[in-house]
C-alpha cells in the first residue's frame, strides 16, 4: 500500500533542513554583496492562469521583500536585484510596463521604510515614468543616512549603457580639469571605470544568483561580475524559498575562488 505524503510533515521536515543548512552558514564563509537577477514572475502568472503578467510581478516584489530579510538576517551588506532593464522599457508591452513601473514604485516606498535599509537606485532614469523616478528619489532621500543593508534597485539598467555612461563621464571630468584628450588614454585604468559606475564605492557582487532555470546574465553588472560566482535555482521568481537560496550558500562557501585566475 502506497504511504500518502503528509503536509504538515514535509513542513517540519523542510524546517529541520534549512536550520541545518544554516548552521553551517558562518560569516567568514558568506558572500558580502548578493546580486540576484529576478526572472520568471510572468512565467508564474501564466502557469497559474492568471490574464496579467502584473499579478507575477507583484508576487516577485513580494518575494523580493521576504529574500531581502533572509539576507539581512544573515549579516550580508549589500543586495542588489534586478528589477527594469533599459531593454524593458521597449520591449514589454505598454500596459504590462505602466503596471510593473507602479510595483517597483511601491516596493521602492516600502523598503525605504523598513529596518535600516538603505536604498539606492543603480540604472539611468532616462525612460523612467516620472512617478516611479519620484518615488526612487524619495527612497535615496530617506535612506541617504542609514546604515544597515544596502539595496541597490536595478530600475532602469542595462551593463553595457553603464559602462558607456562612465566613459562618458571621465572623459567629462577629465576636459573639465584642463585635461587635453590626447592625454586620456594614459589615465585609464579599471579602478578609474570602476569609480565612475552606477556602484561606485561598493563591493563588486560576490554571488549572482538567476531564478527560472535560466542560465544568462541578461546584460547585468557586466563590468562588475567579472569575477562573481553565478548560481542558478529553477525555481520562478515568486517561489523562491530560503532553502533555494541556503543552498546557494552553501554551494558559493564550497567553491574555490579563483578570480580570474
Amino acid at each position: 500500500m502506497q504511504k500518502r505524503e503528509v503536509p504538515w510533515a514535509r513542513g517540519i521536515l523542510y524546517g529541520v533542513y534549512q536550520r541545518r543548512l544554516r548552521r553551517g552558514l558562518t560569516p567568514d564563509v558568506l558572500p558580502h554583496h548578493v546580486a540576484m537577477i529576478i526572472d520568471g514572475n510572468r512565467r508564474w502568472a501564466r502557469q497559474l492562469g492568471f490574464d496579467s503578467a502584473a499579478h507575477g510581478h507583484r508576487a516577485g516584489a513580494a518575494k523580493m521583500r521576504e529574500f531581502l530579510k533572509w539576507c539581512d538576517d544573515l549579516g550580508i551588506s549589500v543586495v542588489t536585484l534586478y528589477l527594469l532593464s533599459s531593454d524593458n522599457l521597449t520591449n514589454r508591452p505598454t500596459e504590462e510596463l505602466a503596471e510593473l513601473t507602479k510595483i517597483i514604485a511601491k516596493l521602492a516606498e516600502e523598503l525605504s521604510r523598513y529596518r535600516d535599509w538603505r536604498v539606492q537606485q543603480v540604472g539611468s532614469k532616462a525612460g523612467l515614468p516620472e512617478p516611479l523616478v519620484a518615488a526612487l528619489n524619495a527612497a535615496e532621500a530617506r535612506t541617504a543616512r542609514k546604515k544597515g543593508l544596502h539595496i541597490n534597485l536595478a530600475v532602469g539598467y542595462g551593463g553595457r549603457t553603464e559602462i558607456t555612461d562612465a566613459m562618458r563621464s571621465i572623459v567629462g571630468a577629465h576636459l573639465a580639469s584642463g585635461g587635453r584628450l590626447e592625454d586620456l588614454a594614459e589615465t585609464l585604468t579599471p579602478d578609474l571605470i570602476g569609480a565612475h559606475l552606477y556602484t561606485s564605492g561598493q563591493p563588486d557582487p560576490d554571488l549572482v544568483i538567476r531564478t527560472s532555470g535560466e542560465q544568462r546574465i541578461s546584460d547585468f553588472m557586466l563590468w562588475q561580475s567579472a569575477h562573481s560566482e553565478f548560481y542558478f535555482v529553477e525555481a520562478l521568481g515568486p517561489d523562491l524559498r530560503q532553502v533555494d537560496f541556503l543552498r546557494a550558500l552553501r554551494d558559493f562557501a564550497r567553491r574555490q575562488r579563483r578570480f580570474g585566475g
